[in-house]
């Protein structure tokens, strides 16, 4: 039987608007005594990482996570003596004052998710490995054999469900892009409808024994993928006639760092700016306390947030499957391209060689040339300050128009213009122009010019404070004019400290960027007039990285090494922040190769789908390493782990020496 596809586009209703801002209405579900969705706030959580079996660990780091702002704990229970110890550090915490809310995180196990059920206050099943086990078969199914196979699921499930209902215990169905059955696989194909179907299962079944205290959730760690089922899921509960079900949000293994945040940014944020979502964990491979802050970061941007004001535009995208928005090539902008970084210098007076540094060009005054590094922008922005000097290869420069008449290398400079300048300027570019312009409602006249030139590039701003759903309703308008006008996505932000702006910037054009909107990405201040060179030059190069990576977190321009790690649990077999960090080193020059580190057999290969090579704990300091899901060493030792990996990536034609890289 053929996987299914993702639905068409005909029917793209999954919220109630994507150009205001309007959270979706949900139904209440009580978590001990917190609830969740309805009309409460956005809950953030986490997730412990230390033995199940260490109860005053357990208890110490669920304290610490509680006073980082989580307001339910997860913690996993993978046999029935873990499950049992549940009750340990839950009277040990009751004992101390603290009452939040236990989750107990099942993998495999059924009868642990029974005890444990009886003892938290919600439990979380994953329906890939439930009541299946996955061998990565690939099985022809009748629709009696596969019914059959329905009816194994609700007799081995039913237990919990009857015992979650009579102990008010909720539950969450999650779902994880990389561990779908092989029934599901064989079926829908590894698909987000294959994911939502995967919990639709076990939803039915709840239903029919009415029981609705449910959360769900459709994670991954490619946030295109996890995006389009989030969507998906809400459409065919509608479509179903199902309970409004609460909504679980995260990435899955995205990493630690910058590049954790923003992607977990990217994914989460763009779900939130749909309306989507009651409660939020940010998965870093860190201590769980420090992603707490993460989320409430990302979630009080909506405490308050308006309706917006903005006219109703119909959805003009398949929002269930990425199609990048067809655009006409301007030189290397739009058409087939990838989306371009500009990197705003436009405060820098009298820049010098070395200053290109902050945006990846590094200039070799030994050799008098330039080398480029993976996060070279593509475009400086100089504004009244032109470069003095010769551009290196790969990098052109945008200046006002009035002080790109002046311009001595017009082959590589390029002007910038408003709306009201273009038209009455008598000197233009003859092959790339650019244009700005504020996400407003666009007139006839200025639709007439965009169709009409084919030179324009458009950089799209807004000064609204939130920006997605008010850039949205422009490209939606674009496409309805049937305008092919590439365009860059500026986003300004005044006096905001790193680690807000990763989230802001990532949520705010990563969101478009999901969706196959934007052609370029400009992150920016304009609060930097004060402080010294240096410190402005420093700050340039953070949003210059930040740019590269909410491209590369969006799916959309890979470029450095990809790490999809866990954030380790009680499961995990070895360190992985140190194991992270090791491998990281050894390979973060690899372009676009993406590593999957998994603490774990539940976590590995099955979790890391999307990964090119991995590294899985199967033992005590031993290594299981992957090709994609091809099992390629057994048992390796940890100590000789890291180097059979790079052996693999050498074999498969795609390792080069660090230092090749360096010259360019």
């Amino acid at each position: 039987m053929n996987p299914v596809p993702i639905p068409s586009s005909v029917n793209k209703k999954f919220n109630n608007s994507l150009t205001t801002y309007s959270r979706r209405k949900t139904r209440e579900v009580f978590i001990g005594n917190i609830p969740l969705g309805a009309d409460n706030p956005i809950r953030v959580q986490s997730m412990t990482t230390i033995d199940t079996m260490d109860t005053a660990g357990s208890v110490a780091q669920t304290i610490r996570m509680v006073e980082a702002g989580c307001e339910y704990v997860r913690i996993t229970a993978p046999s029935m003596t873990e499950a049992q110890n549940l009750a340990e550090i839950k009277k040990e915490l009751r004992k101390q004052g603290y009452r939040v809310p236990l989750i107990a995180d099942i993998h495999f196990t059924p009868n642990a998710a029974e005890l444990a059920a009886k003892i938290v206050e919600k439990v979380r099943v994953n329906p890939g490995n439930y009541a299946d086990k996955k061998k990565f078969d690939v099985i022809t199914y009748s629709d009696v054999t596969y019914q059959a196979e329905l009816d194994r699921i609700r007799e081995r499930f039913t237990p919990l469900v009857k015992i979650c209902k009579e102990y008010g215990t909720a539950m969450r169905i999650g779902t994880n892009h990389g561990s779908l059955s092989d029934r599901i696989l064989s079926r829908y194909g590894d698909t987000p409808i294959g994911m939502v179907e995967s919990a639709l299962e076990f939803l039915r079944i709840c239903e029919d024994l009415q029981y609705y205290d449910i959360v769900l959730s459709m994670k991954a760690s490619n946030t295109q993928v996890m995006v389009q089922a989030y969507r998906l899921l809400v459409q065919k509960l509608d479509e179903e006639g199902f309970q409004p079900y609460p909504l679980h949000l995260g990435v899955t293994e995205a990493g630690d760092g910058e590049d954790g945040r923003i992607k977990s940014a990217v994914g989460i944020g763009t779900l939130l700016e749909d309306g989507l979502g009651d409660t939020v964990r940010v998965s870093l491979t860190e201590e769980p306390e420090l992603e707490a802050p993460v989320a409430k970061l990302l979630v009080d941007r909506y405490i308050n947030r308006k309706m917006g004001v903005h006219e109703e535009i119909q959805c003009a995208i398949n929002p269930f499957g990425y199609q990048r928005r067809k655009t006409r090539e301007v030189l290397n902008i739009g058409g087939e391209n990838v989306p371009r970084v500009v990197a705003d210098m436009s405060l820098v007076r009298d820049a010098v060689f070395k200053d290109l540094k902050s945006v990846g060009h590094f200039y070799l005054p030994e050799l008098d040339k330039f080398k480029m590094n993976d996060l070279g922008c593509d475009y400086i922005y100089s504004a009244d300050h032109p470069l003095g000097f010769m551009l290196p290869n790969g990098l052109k420069e945008i200046l006002n128009h009035t002080n790109w008449l002046s311009a001595t290398d017009k082959a590589n400079q390029f002007p910038l213009f408003t709306k009201e300048t273009y038209v009455i300027a008598a000197e233009k570019h003859p092959v790339l122009n650019f244009i700005q312009v504020n996400a407003e409602k666009l007139s006839p006249d200025f639709i007439a010019l965009l169709k009409r030139d084919p030179t324009l590039v458009i950089l799209l701003e807004t000064e609204e404070e939130h920006a997605m759903a008010t850039l949205r309703a422009f490209f939606f308008r674009l496409i309805e004019e049937h305008v092919e006008t590439p365009v860059i996505i500026g986003r300004s932000y005044v006096d905001v400290s790193v680690e807000p702006l990763q989230i802001y910037a990532a949520t705010d054009i990563g969101g478009l960027l999901i969706d196959g909107l934007g052609d370029g990405a400009l992150v920016r201040t304009s609060s930097l007039e004060s402080i010294k060179k240096d410190e402005i030059l420093k700050t340039i190069g953070r949003y210059n990285a930040i740019a590269f990576g909410i491209l590369q977190a969006a799916r959309t321009r890979m470029s450095k090494t990809e790490y999809i790690s866990c954030p380790s649990c009680g499961r995990t077999l070895f360190d992985l922040q140190e194991t992270t960090a090791m491998i990281r080193k050894r390979t973060d020059h690899l372009k676009g190769v993406k590593i999957g580190i998994m603490g774990c057999i539940v976590n590995g290969p099955g979790e890391m789908a999307d990964a090119d090579y991995g590294y899985v704990g199967s033992g005590k300091g031993k290594i299981t390493l992957y090709k994609g899901q091809e099992v390629m060493k057994r048992a390796v030792p940890s100590a000789n782990a890291v180097d059979e990996l790079i052996e693999i990536i050498r074999q498969d034609g795609r390792w080069v020496e660090p230092e090749a890289v360096v010259i360019c």
